[in-house]
């Protein structure tokens, strides 16, 4: 999986003129610089705004786990629910990891946070109908960034 990132807005900064970068109008009465009149222009837009209610709270955002067996080692099979597919609110990370660990104490080995996490972040959106996330305890244990990079699968590919 690859992240790309892009700026906003980085043709108009480029293109502004110098005297509309650093100069503000003064007031007739006082040396102090005033605000001219705002425009819808000048508004910040949040590129995804967040929720400021929880709208899946109480409602189970892991349907369940299941452990299985595979040719590299266990394997804990994550079946996010419904409300764990489509919530954006922010800390359901470490809520669902919770529900996870809840369903599963095991689940708490080194690395399977991260590789969580990264399905959490990552696989949702490119794989969103995905039935279970692989979580293997037999991988290294990378740190965030690294799972990600190797595709929330650190140390071989995913079989």
């Amino acid at each position: 999986m690859s992240v790309a990132v892009a700026g906003c807005g980085a043709e108009e900064a480029s293109t502004a003129s110098p005297s509309s970068t650093g100069s503000r109008p003064l007031s007739a009465t006082s040396a102090t610089p005033t605000r001219p009149p705002s425009t819808s222009s000048d508004r910040a837009t949040p590129l995804a705004a967040q929720p400021t209610v929880d709208p899946y709270e109480g409602i189970p955002l892991v349907d369940h786990v299941e452990w299985t067996e595979n040719v590299d080692g266990p394997r804990l099979l994550v079946f996010p629910s419904e409300a764990g597919r489509r919530t954006t609110y922010p800390g359901s990370d470490e809520r669902a990891w919770q529900e996870v660990l809840v369903q599963s104490p095991a689940a708490d080995a080194p690395g399977m946070r991260d590789q969580f996490v990264c399905h959490w972040d990552w696989a949702r959106l490119v794989q969103p109908n995905k039935p279970s996330w692989n979580l293997e305890p037999w991988r290294p244990a990378v740190g965030y960034p690294e799972t990600v990079q190797a595709s929330c699968n650190p140390g071989g590919p995913e079989r």
